[in-house]
């Protein structure tokens, strides 16, 4: 099987999902309510027929094909993640638009999964995580078709089908990448699984290994930052000596809803020069201009001494103040976490 055309071999003749279509479900991995009966995997001995020679081996074999074609209904919680981790925002809006649609309209279009391979009656999703979450959520099986697949074929299967609905963004082409490089997977499957060249993905593992992914992932996707503005931020980063907690602390203070504003709140603060100033009794300060998505001054931070001083006008906060005091506590939290340090609860209280 050529890589190239594996998510095309894998969706084969089987039929097609629609509001039209037929659909040939069976369900699969035990009763949705009753999590404890599962049913043997795909793969298992029991699940496989045995064939003899001639005529009815044969139509025996083609039915048995059919069948592994056809479309299965799965308990959601028999689903685990499989593959490299894809997605950088787990949007709570997308998430209940999506679970309406499903809820109004069904599920129009089935999920791949593989057999799990160390879990008898448990799968792991190759695509269609999002489906699989919100069916989770609704109490609904998940119409999916099962394949068995290696780890190889799961992760191209996993990034062709990515790249052909082209909805991941640069960011997290980069961060899929640097993951299968990190798994150990050798360049010419990667440009297989992103459906690139060579160039492109030595491109993107450039800018992922130019950032740091705890902030990343702070941002976000970031749909309309591409590859250029990635690599001037890490510049930015590396200019201006700002520290990886620090950088994460301005995008959490940015408070920006979407991850394109919390990207352009960061690379505005990084811009801005450090004013040289002098304190009281003349020793230096370091001071840093902040300011909002909307480039409106908020405060500002001046170092000196070894402390750090936040200074917010109250004639323009417009209850900024009382906000941040309020979730200084969360705020610190989400700093901790950022270092791998756990939400630490209680630890600041």
């Amino acid at each position: 099987m050529a890589r190239k055309n594996l998510l095309q071999s894998l969706m084969g003749p089987g039929p097609i999902a629609g509001p039209d279509a037929p659909t040939d479900t069976a369900p699969v991995g035990g009763d949705p309510a009753d999590p404890a009966s599962p049913a043997p995997s795909a793969s298992s001995p029991a699940a496989r027929p045995r064939y003899t020679k001639g005529a009815i081996g044969a139509v025996s074999q083609s039915i048995a094909d059919l069948k592994s074609r056809s479309i299965a209904e799965i308990d959601p919680f028999t689903i685990e993640q499989g593959g490299v981790s894809d997605r950088l925002d787990d949007d709570d809006a997308d998430h209940q638009a999506l679970m309406d649609s499903i809820r109004d309209y069904g599920q129009q279009v089935p999920v791949l999964v593989r057999p799990h391979p160390e879990k008898d009656g448990r799968f792991q999703v190759v695509y269609g995580r999002r489906r699989v979450k919100a069916l989770r959520d609704l109490g609904l099986p998940v119409k999916a078709m099962i394949r068995d697949l290696d780890d190889r074929e799961l992760v191209i299967a996993q990034g062709q089908e990515n790249s052909a609905r082209k909805d991941l963004t640069f960011i997290e082409k980069a961060n899929f990448a640097r993951q299968m490089r990190e798994a150990g997977y050798d360049r010419k499957i990667i440009c297989d699984a992103l459906h690139v060249d060579k160039t492109q993905v030595s491109r993107m593992l450039a800018v992922a290994d130019a950032l740091p992914l705890s902030l990343v992932e702070v941002i976000g996707a970031a749909p309309s930052v591409g590859r250029n503005r990635w690599l001037d931020l890490a510049r930015l980063l590396t200019d201006s000596e700002t520290p990886v907690e620090d950088a994460i602390a301005l995008v959490n203070l940015s408070g920006a809803p979407l991850s394109d504003a919390r990207f352009e709140a960061l690379m505005q603060a990084l811009s801005l020069p450090r004013r040289r100033a002098a304190g009281d009794d003349g020793s230096p300060v370091d001071e840093t201009i902040l300011r909002s998505a909307a480039g409106v001054e908020v405060g500002r931070l001046a170092r000196r001494r070894g402390r750090m001083i936040l200074t917010i006008p109250l004639a323009n906060a417009e209850g900024f103040d009382a906000w941040l005091e309020a979730n200084f506590q969360k705020l610190h939290r989400d700093w901790l976490a950022s270092r791998g340090d756990g939400p630490a609860e209680g630890k600041d209280r």
